[in-house]
């Protein structure tokens, strides 16, 4: 195989594609900064679980202080919050003329491209479904959208190279010389995962329940109304059509995307989201300011308007502190502050 790749961040991202990467003979590094992690994934493997594979991956790990040498191939797979430090913290191992792939949620190449440059950086948009259950366990529960692409757009040799490798993984992942449609597409769904969230309930079971699918259309449609006044053209995934959500999308085509989203969500093993995980299951900060935190700055510098989302921020934070339960109610409350 070819030289090793680095994967920043082990979690359920990066952890299940780390593990399919070194099953499948690639040289893999995998780091993480929980240590329990670590150990776990050293002492018996990389457990890798699901209805999609089962399987215990043998993986050389390390915690980001034991990381030695410089690496030309590196995929960042950490929360989108801890960015700019995993991007700082990775810098020395990055080689000359190498490059960063950010495998997040929201615009992260932008953060990273700050501190390596965005030369340096290239863009990847993926919705597969999977949680870390404990340290050296993650569960795959479904299989999804994988995306590579170069910010400005070109088909470059390193990026057909990842998309090889990539397919170890993926065997239906594409390149596009559309990334930024891809994200913010992304954003669009992110929105609607958001609000779900806001629940104790599965995210198809609130996607298909008729008397929240009002403000979950406002959520998503002020993220693509933001992506527009972008010109920006944001793609479509695993149901999730952003002509819908558009500003003159359709009742119908509405409700069409939305039923696709329910049957996409069904058919995995990953009920809920990782937001809904890192609140209920997790007691965690989520990722609410780093993927829709640009929306409402976009949408305020660009004069549009983004309350819905803006709100929705409000409320998250009020789950993190603890001042407010999940419930179906902070659905209808979503509704009635609009």
């Amino acid at each position: 195989m070819s030289e090793p790749l680095l994967i920043w961040g082990a979690g359920a991202i990066g952890g299940t594609i780390g593990a399919h990467l070194a099953r499948a003979g690639h040289d893999v590094l995998l780091v993480d900064a929980v240590a329990e992690h670590v150990a776990a994934m050293r002492e018996r493997g990389l457990i890798i679980e699901g209805p999609v594979t089962n399987f215990t991956q043998p993986v050389r790990a390390a915690t980001p202080a034991e990381v030695t040498g410089r690496f030309s191939r590196i995929l960042l797979c950490v929360k989108a919050h801890h960015t700019e430090a995993a991007a700082r913290q990775l810098a020395p191992h990055l080689a000359d003329g190498g490059y960063v792939a950010s495998f997040q949620n929201g615009l992260n190449e932008f953060v990273i491209g700050r501190v390596l440059g965005l030369p340096n950086v290239i863009g990847a948009f993926i919705n597969f479904g999977a949680d870390y259950l404990e340290p050296g366990r993650i569960l795959f529960g479904g299989r999804g959208a994988c995306v590579l692409g170069e910010l400005d757009g070109t088909i470059t040799p390193r990026l057909t190279a990842l998309h090889e490798t990539l397919t170890t993984f993926e065997p239906d992942a594409i390149t596009t010389d559309n990334i930024l449609g891809y994200l913010w597409g992304k954003l669009g769904y992110g929105a609607l995962l958001f609000a779900t969230a806001l629940t104790d309930d599965s995210i198809a079971d609130v996607l298909d329940d008729a008397a929240s699918r009002a403000v979950l259309t406002r959520v998503a449609r002020e993220v693509m109304t933001v992506a527009a006044a972008k010109r920006i053209a944001p793609q479509g995934f695993n149901g999730f059509d952003p002509a819908a959500f558009a500003p003159a999308g359709t009742t119908a085509a509405v409700a069409a995307s939305m039923d696709t989203m329910v049957a996409f969500n069904r058919r995995s093993a990953k009920s809920h989201s990782g937001i809904w995980r890192d609140l209920a299951v997790r007691k965690r900060r989520t990722e609410v300011d780093a993927q829709l935190g640009p929306v409402v700055e976009e949408g305020a510098a660009l004069g549009v308007p983004t309350p819905c989302n803006a709100r929705l921020i409000a409320m998250i934070h009020e789950i993190e502190a603890g001042v407010r339960p999940l419930s179906r109610a902070n659905v209808a409350e979503l509704v009635e502050a609009l």
